[in-house]
């Protein structure tokens, strides 16, 4: 590795993100379940199997159009146990606050997490608070775990199991996270405003696995947008993944956006969307099943798995030619979850 110190691109999901976990992390707590590199680890244990996982949250601005550090606490841990076909559900909260926040602020974020996590069913049952001298932490860090409880006769989703001939699908439109977090911090304005996806998809997911049962990936394209899933899942399963460009969806506002800030909508972070890949003869019914929840309005079948080249990803122009689809080398949008 050849950095001396932490940059901000060591957090943005892409190529840092995975020099720092296999060459500081991974070599210390490496075990047969981590090394998954799955959303959330599958335990087994006397009371069934579980999934487990956890997240810190670090955006900026606080609160933006569509959603606030609080609700997307909750959305993502649940997010990350449904990508591993679990039914969250606990959570735990564990807050570091800055001195000089204001109380009303966080009581603020405070309400809008319990709100987000009665209406996903989840209950918030454990955590901690610490204070910081004023300079010490940018206002307010929040680091949630999540439990959640797996089905016991069912294949588990995991990112080494996509195969040739399996449909690519995309559960809505990208980029309405980040460039909502964007134009909020850099105070920019548009006919209409972008608002945040966040939003929490167990629902989705278990709608999406009742009609189709054995789904083989399951992934939320959060940190590095779209472009660093796929690139993430086939890897993880020697598959090349194809996309088609127009099939991908994006609101127009947001694609306005993006092309004024020189930005990829595939490589924007969101927080209320989810890759699946099933078998193509289920292709049609995982659709339906996105349609039927109101997350998944927009969903669409964007692309297939093909054999070779192997940890490759696609991306089919709307003039038929084909570019490599890569990670984000750095940091596009730094705080952004």
């Amino acid at each position: 590795m050849r950095d001396n110190i932490i940059l901000l691109a060591h957090g943005a999901g892409g190529l840092k993100s995975a020099d720092l976990l296999r060459e500081v992390f991974l070599p210390h707590f490496a075990n047969d379940v981590l090394c998954q590199m799955a959303d959330a680890a599958v335990l087994e244990g006397g009371v069934g199997r579980l999934a487990f996982t956890t997240d810190s949250f670090v955006i900026d601005p606080l609160i933006f159009p569509g959603g606030d550090i609080g609700k997307l606490a909750v959305c993502g841990t649940i997010n990350d146990l449904a990508c591993a076909g679990a039914m969250p559900l606990a959570l735990s909260a564990a807050f570091i606050l800055e001195e000089g926040l204001e109380i009303a602020t966080l009581s603020k974020l405070v309400a809008s997490m319990g709100e987000t996590a009665r209406a996903a069913g989840v209950r918030i049952v454990a955590g901690d608070t610490k204070v910081v001298p004023r300079g010490s932490a940018d206002r307010l860090f929040i680091t949630t775990s999540g439990i959640g409880l797996l089905p016991e006769h069912r294949p588990l989703p995991a990112p080494h199991r996509a195969q040739p001939g399996d449909a690519v699908l995309l559960s809505g439109t990208l980029a309405d996270h980040g460039m909502a977090v964007m134009t909020s911090r850099e105070g920019l304005q548009f006919t209409s405003q972008i608002r945040s996806d966040c939003a929490p998809l167990a629902g989705l997911v278990a709608g999406l696995l009742d009609a189709v049962p054995d789904v083989h990936c399951l992934r939320d394209p959060t940190r590095g947008g779209l472009a660093a899933v796929l690139n993430e899942l086939a890897a993880a399963s020697s598959v090349c993944i194809e996309v088609e460009e127009e099939r991908i969806p994006v609101h127009a506002d947001v694609r306005v956006a993006c092309e004024l800030l020189g930005i990829d909508p595939l490589h924007v972070a969101n927080e209320g969307k989810m890759v699946a890949i099933v078998p193509a003869d289920a292709a049609d019914a995982a659709l339906a099943a996105f349609h039927s929840h109101p997350a998944g309005q927009d969903a669409a079948i964007i692309g297939t798995v093909q054999p070779t080249p192997a940890a490759r990803v696609h991306l089919r122009t709307p003039l038929g030619s084909l570019r490599i689809l890569d990670v984000p080398a750095g940091d596009l949008l730094p705080r952004i979850c």
